[in-house]
């Protein structure tokens, strides 16, 4: 059995690293320090998909961040085809005709459905800038309502919103939070951000964190720290 001090199923590893060797190395550095791992789109075309089943056949659990957005036929399709690889988590645009067929398309596979909200890099300028007149906390709130409907299993949403996401959705339903930084962490290009424990009493059910890991010195050190950071809340 894992140390449940040493490791914790709902803190996500982003593996957004330049190619499938590096981020085999960095799996096997930590060890049992990580139980779960997300695969985005700087890997997914070059083996990521491969390396996800490979965590897979080691008992790790698996998130595929495709964020798919096309016509909902291709949508259906391809959420089919990811459900077959036995992952635990996909993304896709929180677009209802998009998050609908999704959920036509996992079937009665065991995966879940992530609608993606608003970037974490993303703040309220950004949004006036690329046209949208409602804040970031309003649009996220107005998708949730729509994931609600749609069927989908969980959202993806920054630390700020978690709190009001919560109250306004069934226990069950996933708040998966990127935008996660330890207190003496460089911001990077993320906007609305909180710390890993902060971010889970605000009702989040999952965390993604990937260069506070991915770029420290000691990722096993940083690994720690942050389980360290959650268990103190």
């Amino acid at each position: 059995m894992v140390d449940q001090k040493t490791s914790d199923e709902r803190l996500y590893l982003a593996l957004d690293l330049p190619n499938v060797g590096e981020a085999k190395s960095l799996v096997n550095k930590l060890g049992e320090c990580i139980v779960s791992y997300k695969i985005g789109l700087q890997l997914l075309s070059i083996g990521g998909v491969e390396l996800g089943q490979e965590l897979k056949a080691m008992g790790k659990n698996v998130f595929y961040d495709f964020k798919f957005h096309d016509i909902g036929a291709t949508v259906e399709k391809a959420t089919r085809s990811v459900s077959a690889l036995k992952a635990d988590l996909l993304t896709v645009h929180a677009r209802p005709e998009v998050m609908k067929s999704a959920v036509a398309g996992r079937g009665d596979s065991n995966l879940k459905i992530l609608a993606v909200t608003v970037l974490t890099s993303l703040d309220n300028e950004a949004l006036r800038e690329i046209g949208y007149h409602q804040g970031a906390k309003e649009l996220v709130m107005r998708r949730v309502n729509q994931a609600l409907e749609c069927g989908v299993d969980g959202v993806v949403a920054s630390p700020l919103e978690a709190s009001a996401i919560r109250n306004a959705v069934p226990k069950d339903f996933l708040i998966v939070t990127p935008g996660i930084r330890m207190p003496s962490d460089n911001l990077n290009d993320q906007k609305r951000v909180s710390t890993p424990g902060a971010t889970l009493n605000l009702g989040a059910s999952h965390l993604v964190i990937g260069r506070s890991i991915t770029q420290a010195k000691d990722p096993r050190k940083a690994v720690l720290n942050i389980i360290s950071d959650i268990a103190g809340g």
